[in-house]
């Protein structure tokens, strides 16, 4: 772990293991789905401690506090240790989740392919 004034963003990303690579987090930051302190940030730009970083993969957002420096990637326990995610990132997390579970997968069809009655509906739906 490094004391020292700061570590590349793109560097730190990468060894608290938030993206496989350190090119997905550039590629990430680049895109606009990293935020440093409430503001889009290069991946040049250094982290420092206590810091507040939102970063958006897929379908998930989160908000983390850097609470050490690393840029060596280390094993996923010492990853963990880098950063603290806030209370309202982890609720709104679990939030969105349940209604995610919750909420049925487009087409109506989620626990069986069409038969062919069904199959016969669609296409007379559809009007083909």
């Amino acid at each position: 772990m490094k004391v020292g004034a700061g570590v590349r963003l793109d560097k730190w990303l990468w060894a608290a293991r938030f993206y496989k690579t350190r090119s997905l987090a550039i590629e990430a930051i680049n895109g606009g789905k990293v935020h440093l302190n409430g503001s889009r940030a290069k991946p040049s730009k250094d982290v420092k401690l206590n810091d507040q970083l939102r970063i958006r993969r897929s379908l998930t957002e989160m908000t983390v506090v850097v609470i050490a420096l690393s840029d060596k990637r280390g094993s996923a326990t010492i990853a963990q240790t880098l950063y603290a995610e806030t209370d309202e990132s982890i609720a709104d997390r679990e939030r969105l989740q349940a209604l995610r579970k919750l909420s049925t997968p487009p087409g109506g069809f989620a626990d069986h392919k069409p038969d062919k009655r069904e199959r016969r509906k669609i296409i007379r739906f559809i009007g083909k």
